[in-house]
C-alpha cells in the first residue's frame, strides 16, 4: 500500500470500496463529504478486482486505479487496490485483513444509501456492522427505502443523529450514521451506458 503503519494510532479512516468502474465526480463528492461530515482524518478508496454480486467483470484493475488518481488529487485520500493484494473478496474480510494490518487506526466503512437499503445481502454484513461505524450518506431517490431497510431496523440502537455525525469517526461498533448530503446524481452504470469509458481504453 506504500504506507507507514507508524503513526495509525487513532487515525479515523473512511473507506471507500467499489470496483469504480469507472471513477467518476460523484465519488470525489461523497470522499469530500464523508471527510467532513464525519470527522475523518483519511479516506481510503478500495479498489476492488472485482465485484462478487456482479455478473461481468470491470476494467482492468491498473486502468482504474490511474483514473481514480487522476480524479481524486486529494492530500487526505489514498487509492488502494488493498483487497487484490490481501487476497479478499468480501467486504467483511477486507475490513478484518485491514484491522489486522493496521491496528492502530480506526476505521469506518462509507457507502450510499442505495447500498444500506440492500446491505442486508451482503456476506457476512452483521459482522461488518460489529466491527467498524458505517457512514451512510444518502443519493437521490433512496432516502426512504435506506432508513426503512432490515440494517437500519436491525440497528436502530446503533444510530446516531445526524447532528452527531462528527463522532461517528471515533465510535466504537455498532454505531452507524445517516446524513443527508447536497448529492452529484451519477452512477458508474450510467457512464458505461454512455459508451465513453469503453472508447477511452481503445
Amino acid at each position: 500500500m506504500g504506507l507507514i503503519q507508524n503513526g495509525f494510532r487513532g487515525l479515523r479512516i473512511g473507506l471507500l470500496g467499489g470496483s469504480f468502474d469507472p471513477p467518476h465526480q460523484g465519488h470525489a463528492h461523497i470522499t469530500r463529504e464523508a471527510l467532513k461530515r464525519f470527522n475523518l482524518d483519511r479516506v481510503w478508496w478500495l479498489v476492488s478486482p472485482g465485484n462478487p454480486l456482479k455478473e461481468h467483470g470491470p476494467a482492468a484493475l491498473e486502468r482504474r486505479m490511474t483514473v481514480a488518481r487522476q480524479m481524486m488529487q486529494h492530500p487526505r485520500v489514498h487509492i488502494s487496490d488493498f483487497e487484490t493484494r490481501a487476497g479478499t473478496r468480501y467486504t467483511a474480510q477486507t475490513i478484518a485483513a485491514l484491522q489486522q494490518q493496521f491496528p492502530q487506526a480506526r476505521f469506518t466503512w462509507l457507502m450510499g444509501a442505495d447500498n444500506l437499503a440492500q446491505f442486508h445481502r451482503w456476506k457476512d454484513w452483521r459482522d461488518i456492522m460489529e466491527r467498524v461505524p458505517v457512514g451512510v450518506l444518502a443519493r437521490p431517490g433512496d432516502r426512504v427505502e435506506a432508513r426503512t431497510a432490515p440494517a437500519a431496523r436491525i440497528y436502530r440502537h446503533a444510530r446516531l443523529s445526524a447532528r452527531h455525525s462528527t463522532l461517528l469517526g471515533g465510535a466504537e461498533a455498532p454505531a452507524w450514521c445517516f446524513v443527508n448530503v447536497p448529492m452529484m446524481d451519477l452512477s458508474s452504470t450510467e457512464l458505461r451506458a454512455t459508451g465513453a469509458w469503453q472508447k477511452t481504453q481503445d
